[in-house]
């Protein structure tokens, strides 16, 4: 409760152009996102996320995109256990004599980039850093997040004559 002698007003009043957080950043918060969401669009609202969060310098918002951002990591999570969908098999497919990027990380860690981004938004929107140690975990967040992006984006098959395989040139014979 305020008082006489505080600048804290117990009663504050909004006017009709003032806003919390800006419109695009609410449109942004907005964006729905579930389980039953395929891998890439996931990626790609995270992604949304991640950068305006680097851009933000409204704590207010900073706390509402590292909300968003658990959120999205707990569906990655779920996601990540799911069969990929046709559509993306085609997208992390290159033809035979194709070069692939090779990926930095290895195809088993995504699940545990996935915990490392969980935990570091966990860090953060518990509000116990200091500011520097704060900008130093936000940017940790975001190197693990772009690994985990380029880790789950890159080619994983080759077309070849004798039908689908991984790049590491072993037949596919059923796809997770």
């Amino acid at each position: 409760m305020a008082n006489a002698d505080s600048n804290t007003f117990a009663y504050t009043e909004m006017t009709k152009d003032q806003t919390i957080i800006a419109k695009d950043i609410a449109a942004l918060l907005k964006m729905p996102l579930g389980a039953k969401d395929d891998l890439f669009h996931v990626l790609d609202i995270c992604s949304c996320w991640m950068d305006e969060l680097a851009e933000t310098h409204s704590h207010a918002e900073y706390i509402a995109l590292v909300g968003r951002l658990l959120a999205g990591f707990n569906v990655l999570r779920v996601v990540l256990t799911h069969q990929l969908p046709q559509h993306l098999i085609e997208r992390l497919t290159v033809e035979e004599g194709q070069e692939a990027a090779p990926c930095t990380v290895s195809e088993a860690d995504s699940d545990v980039l996935c915990e490392y981004c969980s935990a570091v938004t966990q860090v953060l929107l518990g509000q116990q850093l200091g500011q520097a140690q704060q900008v130093q975990m936000t940017d940790l967040l975001s190197q693990l997040f772009s690994l985990l992006e380029e880790n789950l984006t890159a080619p994983r098959f080759v077309r070849t004559k004798k039908g689908l395989a991984w790049i590491s040139g072993e037949l596919v014979q059923g796809l997770h």
